[in-house]
């Protein structure tokens, strides 16, 4: 087993390390145990060994929004300080399915479904990681080695009652909601991960902490240095108030239209702005704390969020396309039409077309319902117009529709 570590004095810490811890600090919810990640960071400065460092992923879905890079971007700072990222694909264990934060059991995915997920997830890591940097891991090389007879061993060497400790598990047992035997082998095999690839820090989001510690408590286990944990916040949806969720439609794609992203960071409120800076943001603290007080001051809060979703959007696609989506959006809030929207050239019947069969059929609407109750909201434009009469019908000619601000369509009727 390797000699226990000890904090080193104050004396001992060079400004590297303390430049590190505060980059580690930044936004993170909690370090666990600071004092043992000061110690291997000094270690790992003294020896010019890098640390590894784990973040775990179980594609249960195909996209990455931008609540996942608070965590991959926090990845990279590290990954910038020298040290080993490990990006590991949660293939077996997406099998089980993740538990936590569930009152009910998570179904778990086929094989084909984690597959095709997998597929796209690590090219997109790689839009925030350095893939050159990068040790891409699947926990099916050693989960699936392991056998009846290695998970039993591993079982062993946790107790029921630690993992009932757990606030969802223990919530549910009290409540009589059934808990799948299958659950219960969920923290031990993502701990069982740290052990596999002898992780120095662990990362994951505030509601990953049990299943963290249960890999440091494995570590334990298996006579090795017990990792350090960093939790970073769940970052909340457009909404405010859901954590951001494809499933809630709720989120911002890295993938997006540079057009929709930029749109969508415009959309948040003034109070949500503040919370994307601090864990989205690279500008440096004490601008983003300088812009607040200027707002606080009375400068308009839409100039915040204009520079946050330009950083953003220049992030994930370029500067000219932030300016493209500056200009767009722009453009749309003047109630103009921008230049690149489709065309649609559709059949005339006899008599006409009625606008909520035309907005349907251009895709701007689901149904010819939804068109009307729109129509009733004034949300309906013709050619630059709002519409109020439901039983409009078009004549032959182009004519531009618009839903809201964002949505047109240039038809061609004849």
């Amino acid at each position: 087993m390797t000699e226990p570590i000890h904090l080193p004095t104050p004396q001992t810490v060079s400004n590297a390390v303390r430049d590190a811890l505060a980059i580690t600090r930044r936004g993170c919810a909690e370090l666990l145990v600071e004092s043992d990640w000061i110690t291997k960071l000094a270690r790992s400065e003294q020896t010019g060994t890098p640390l590894r460092i784990k973040l775990g992923l179980d594609p249960t879905a195909p996209d990455i929004h931008l609540g996942h890079t608070v965590v991959l971007n926090k990845l990279r700072q590290l990954q910038d300080l020298g040290h080993t990222v490990i990006f590991l694909i949660g293939d077996f264990t997406s099998r089980i399915g993740d538990p936590s934060g569930r009152n009910t059991t998570r179904p778990p995915l086929t094989i084909e479904q984690i597959k095709t997920n997998a597929q796209t997830y690590y090219a997109q890591a790689s839009m925030v990681l350095d893939p050159d940097r990068t040790e891409i891991r699947y926990n099916s090389e050693w989960s699936e080695a392991l056998g009846a007879d290695g998970m039993i061993r591993l079982a062993a060497k946790y107790t029921l009652a630690r993992l009932l400790e757990r606030e969802d598990f223990t919530q549910r047992f009290k409540a009589n909601i059934p808990i799948a035997m299958h659950e219960l082998l969920y923290p031990l095999m993502q701990g069982y991960d740290s052990v596999a690839l002898k992780s120095d820090l662990e990362l994951g989001g505030t509601d990953q902490k049990f299943n963290l510690l249960v890999g440091r408590d494995l570590q334990k286990e298996y006579g090795q240095e017990p990792q350090c944990i960093l939790t970073m916040p769940l970052l909340e949806g457009l909404d405010g108030v859901d954590k951001m969720s494809k499933s809630k439609g709720n989120y911002i794609g890295i993938q997006e239209p540079a057009e929709s992203m930029y749109a969508k960071l415009l959309s948040i409120s003034d109070a949500l702005m503040w919370r994307y800076f601090e864990l989205l943001s690279f500008r440096p603290l004490d601008d983003i704390a300088r812009l607040q007080a200027e707002v606080e001051g009375g400068r308009n809060p839409k100039d915040a969020k204009v520079l946050l979703a330009r950083e953003i959007v220049t992030r994930f696609h370029d500067a000219a396309a932030a300016d493209r989506a500056q200009a767009d959006f722009e453009l749309r809030a003047r109630g103009g039409v921008p230049d690149d929207i489709p065309e649609i050239r559709l059949t005339l019947p006899e008599g006409g077309l009625g606008l909520p069969a035309a907005l349907k059929q251009a895709g701007l609407v689901p149904s010819t319902a939804e068109a009307l109750r729109l129509i009733e909201q004034r949300g309906i434009r013709v050619d630059g117009a709002v519409v109020e009469d439901r039983g409009l019908r078009l004549g032959a000619g182009a004519v531009v529709l618009q839903v809201g601000k964002r949505k047109f369509a240039r038809l061609l009727l004849g």
